[in-house]
């Protein structure tokens, strides 16, 4: 079975990963020539203020007294710039964000495993056309750009990365920082020659990376007075340095000024998702070359904002994010960056109608020498008898297309040639789009069909080995060679075919796995014969009933993905499951238990979605809770008689119930010293990190019987929980694990009512006692319900308290016990850890079902492995690359999240035997038991 197990692990692997080739993969290309505008620009130097995390509304919305929050920035676009919402994408996290906005392209999911961070690749920005560019700010967006550069020409002034402190006093003194240190600069500059000639270049930018606004939003949330104060700390800080550079250039107006952000936020202090409040961002652009306000009466938007903020009389003009780029390059006269994908908005600039003619004629010839450097990829990578190129924009249109623009442009048509660049943009890119997509059905086809092979070959080795279904029969050597060299030979065509294309390697990965995956299906095609006419020896409704309700079951579990509720649903209808078999019969009270807890777990999933509003109370009342509960079960272990128990063994737990209390101590302490603002205590943090180091050695000193080391599972893992917890969530392992506890019982009842096997008695059942391998019995059809209810536990333990497929949904205050400073992968850890305790409870109870009901623990597992893989099929199918935002991000979170599921669960099912078997011993004092 390892070699399966390997199989599996391996196969699954390919399926997630594909994923990632076949609909993420970069679509940046290399190669293009540099395109500029080849008039003189309007302005001289370009200066970007970026506050992130701003969201529009905070910024443009009045105070409560009519007041702008920002008044010079409110005045800049009331009497001397232009303004907008600029709508990003998701992800919206800080390093794609400032990609689009200064490079000009959308980053694709691959950047997601450098959190955020490193250039994935390598990419062209404004600030490397530039002459020069002086930047200051966060350590985290700075050196991405200075390293994409060539040369040494860009400069980064950061601060320390300690100073991103969510739990500090005030994060607006990041913003200060900033500030101070481009008023020194500009001082320094006057007593220093080389710079102050430098700065007296053309095509400079300087760059003001503004964090404390983010900061105070994660910390505080959007609505809070910190994140408002810091929007107005903020405006003045721009007004200061707008009237400084005036100055120090003796206002030769030549100075173009943007301020925008790179994401919003939600109003719960998180982003990352594809809601309004995290893709609306504001845009003011003033100064140089750029259009005063134009006063309107009616202009149409869906959204109400304009009314909101007072702005009705205001052209309000959207951009896209990436259309930031090329409006800074063609203000500041630089190429394009060669990647951009941005369309320049023309209402922006206040220059000559050839000016912005040319200039689009120019983001026209950039974008379009991207398709052809893609169209070149594909075509030598493929068979020319294969190859269907992009129709619309054959060489023989692209040619058209230029002439008739260029003629527009000399006959002063500059509308008519400024709409056609527009279409020829648009072309390009779907052009773009349609290279960069052009062998997605194929790879799709191919994991598709592994896929269905492997769920079958897993069907057959579960009756095949584990079930009295099927007889042996002996294998056919001749047919075995034929059907050998007829899959050789199968692969050695694919083989071919894919080096005469010169495919990457993944290719021949995800074309060659169909081969011995179905292989090992035709393989059994005795067993499948053998099985038909067992199957058509049944009853036809009994059959189809069976069909139909596992059916049924596995569609409610990928409409929980989407919907919660859709397991209230599910618990509700296993609330009534005693009823339905007539368990309840021999077993009231235990059944009684079991429908009281079901509907109690189905309440979570009819709850808001944690971390939205922290709620420290019900946190400590969940740690008090766990202490009462263990207090009464530890009474009951020490009257209940068993002779193999030592009482030695009971310190253990009393240690855990120290831990738990502890951990509730910690968590009030900490909110408390957060809200007074004096940061996280050293001593709280260094407990924090002891116990998650120290509860899972305690857990393995407690005695291996059944209940005794489930319970000791639960004080464990809660101790952790609950430094990780910020609301209800808390009371949710508590509630999941009575529900386990019950589930073992009502397995033995089940057991016993199907007359499978006798009673084993639950009380001094024994995890380490190995169980003899001849009491194991054959899989009933029983088991598949058993298999189907740990499915559908997992699946609640994961979406119970919240929906993890949107990486909004991420609260950081939920490990400020253990860190505030920001650190990606140490939070991601952290989170992962609190998703996945509920997981190892399910676990290890499913463990303890396997073992009560005698059943080798993998036959069980493979029937899950079926269900999941059926479900992760349904997901393959849902993925999309189109559509809003957040429909994409959601559709691959929720594959990746089943893939991961699966090959968590085979882990899982690794960790659960360890837990609950192993056991570390102590030395102690020697006493003679009479046994």
């Amino acid at each position: 079975i390892p070699v399966f197990i390997l199989a599996g692990l391996l196969v699954h692997c390919v399926f997630l990963v594909s994923i990632f080739d076949i609909y993420f993969s970069s679509p940046l290309v290399h190669g293009m020539t540099p395109q500029q505008t080849p008039l003189p620009p309007p302005a001289k130097r370009l200066v970007l203020f970026v506050a992130d995390g701003l969201r529009a509304d905070s910024l443009y919305e009045l105070d409560s007294n009519g007041t702008a929050r920002a008044p010079y920035l409110r005045s800049i676009l009331e009497n001397k710039g232009s303004w907008g919402i600029s709508h990003t994408r998701v992800p919206t996290e800080s390093r794609p964000g400032h990609v689009a906005l200064i490079a000009g392209f959308y980053e694709d999911v691959s950047a997601v495993a450098k959190g955020w961070k490193e250039n994935p690749v390598e990419f062209d920005s404004v600030f490397n056309e530039s002459k020069y560019t002086w930047s200051w700010g966060s350590p985290d967006i700075l050196p991405m750009f200075a390293k994409g550069a060539t040369g040494d020409h860009v400069y980064t002034f950061c601060y320390a990365a300690e100073s991103e402190d969510f739990g500090a006093e005030d994060a607006a003194k990041l913003d200060i920082w900033v500030f101070d240190h481009v008023k020194s600069f500009f001082n320094s500059s006057r007593s220093n020659q080389t710079l102050f000639s430098a700065l007296n270049e053309e095509k400079v930018v300087l760059f003001l990376h503004l964090l404390g606004i983010d900061t105070n939003g994660h910390a505080h949330r959007p609505n809070s007075r910190e994140y408002q104060e810091n929007i107005k700390q903020v405006d003045e800080g721009v007004k200061e340095i707008a009237s400084l550079i005036d100055n120090f250039y003796g206002n030769d107006g030549k100075t173009a000024f943007i301020l925008t952000s790179d994401h919003g936020m939600t109003d719960w202090g998180s982003h990352g998702a594809g809601h309004p409040s995290e893709t609306l961002t504001p845009l003011i652009v003033w100064g140089a070359g750029v259009n005063y306000p134009q006063k309107v009466t009616t202009q149409f938007f869906e959204d109400n904002f304009l009314k909101e903020w007072k702005l009705e009389n205001l052209k309000r003009l959207d951009v896209n994010q990436a259309d930031i780029a090329p409006l800074m390059a063609s203000l500041i006269g630089v190429p394009f960056p060669l990647n951009s994908v941005g369309t320049l908005p023309l209402e922006y600039l206040n220059t000559s109608a050839l000016f912005k003619a040319e200039s689009m004629f120019t983001n026209a010839v950039q974008i379009l020498e991207q398709f052809k450097v893609k169209m070149s990829q594909k075509k030598e990578t493929t068979l020319s008898i294969l190859f269907t190129p992009f129709k619309p924009l054959s060489a023989s249109e692209q040619i058209n297309f230029l002439k008739k623009i260029r003629l527009y442009i000399q006959q002063q048509k500059y509308d008519e040639a400024v709409s056609l660049c527009k279409t020829l943009i648009n072309l390009a890119l779907e052009g773009l789009s349609y290279y960069h997509t052009y062998d997605r059905l194929f790879l799709g086809l191919s994991i598709a069909v592994s896929f269905v092979g492997w769920t079958t070959y897993v069907i057959l080795v579960i009756i095949k080995a584990h079930t009295n279904l099927t007889k042996t029969v002996p294998a056919n050597k001749k047919e075995s060679t034929v059907l050998f060299y007829g899959f050789a030979s199968a692969g050695m065509i694919i083989i071919f075919f894919l080096l005469v294309q010169t495919c990457p390697w993944t290719y021949y990965v995800y074309c060659l796995l169909p081969v011995p995956v179905w292989y090992a299906v035709v393989k059994e095609i005795p067993v499948i014969q053998d099985l038909a006419t067992n199957v058509l020896s049944l009853h036809i409704g009994q059959s189809a009933g069976f069909l139909f309700v596992c059916i049924l079951g596995i569609e409610i579990l990928v409409f929980s993905f989407f919907y919660r509720s859709a397991l209230t649903v599910g618990l509700l209808v296993f609330a009534g499951w005693p009823m339905i078999t007539q368990l309840w019969i021999q077993a009231k009270t235990k059944a009684l238990i079991w429908t009281l807890l079901c509907v109690l777990l189905a309440i979570f999933p009819l709850m808001p979605v944690v971390g939205r509003e922290p709620n420290i109370p019900l946190v400590i009342a969940a740690g008090l809770l766990t202490i009462l509960i263990s207090f009464f079960s530890l009474t009951s272990l020490c009257k209940s008689e068993n002779k193999y128990r030592d009482n030695e063994d009971l310190k253990v737990y009393f240690y855990q119930m120290f831990s738990v209390a502890l951990s509730t101590y910690v968590v009030g302490s900490t909110h408390n010293s957060l809200k007074t603002k004096q940061g996280l205590p050293v001593m709280n943090q260094i407990i924090s990190w002891m116990t998650l180091v120290f509860s899972p050695v305690l857990l393995l000193l407690s005695p291996t019987f059944l209940f005794e080391r489930l319970f000791s599972i639960l004080l464990s893992l809660m101790s952790t929980y609950l430094l990780l917890s910020t609301g209800y969530e808390a009371l949710f392992p508590l509630a999941l694990f009575g529900l386990m506890f019950v589930w073992i019982n009502m397995e033995q009842e089940a057991l016993q009512h199907y007359g499978l096997s006798l009673k084993p008695k639950l009380a001094v059942f024994n995890f380490t006692c190995t169980m003899d391998i001849t009491q194991f019995r054959q899989l009933h059809l029983d088991d598949v319900r058993r298999s189907f209810f740990f499915v559908f536990f997992i699946v609640t333990a994961f979406f119970g308290t919240g929906n993890i497929a949107s990486i909004n949904s991420f609260d950081p205050a939920s490990v400020y016990c253990f860190l505030t400073v920001f650190s990606p992968f140490m939070m991601g850890g952290l989170l992962l850890l609190k998703v996945a305790i509920p997981f190892v409870l399910v676990s290890c109870a499913f463990e303890a079902v396997q073992v009560t009901t005698q059943l080798s623990s993998k036959s069980l597992f493979l029937i899950v492995l079926v269900i999941s893989d059926i479900m992760a099929l349904h997901f393959f199918f849902l993925v999309k690359d189109y559509g809003s935002w957040l429909d994409i991000g959601t559709s691959i979170s929720h594959y990746v999240l089943v893939m991961s599921l699966t090959i968590f669960m085979m882990v899982m099912n690794g960790l659960a035997q360890l837990l609950t078997t192993r056991r570390l011993g102590l030395p102690r004092r020697n006493k003679h038991h009479s046994m």
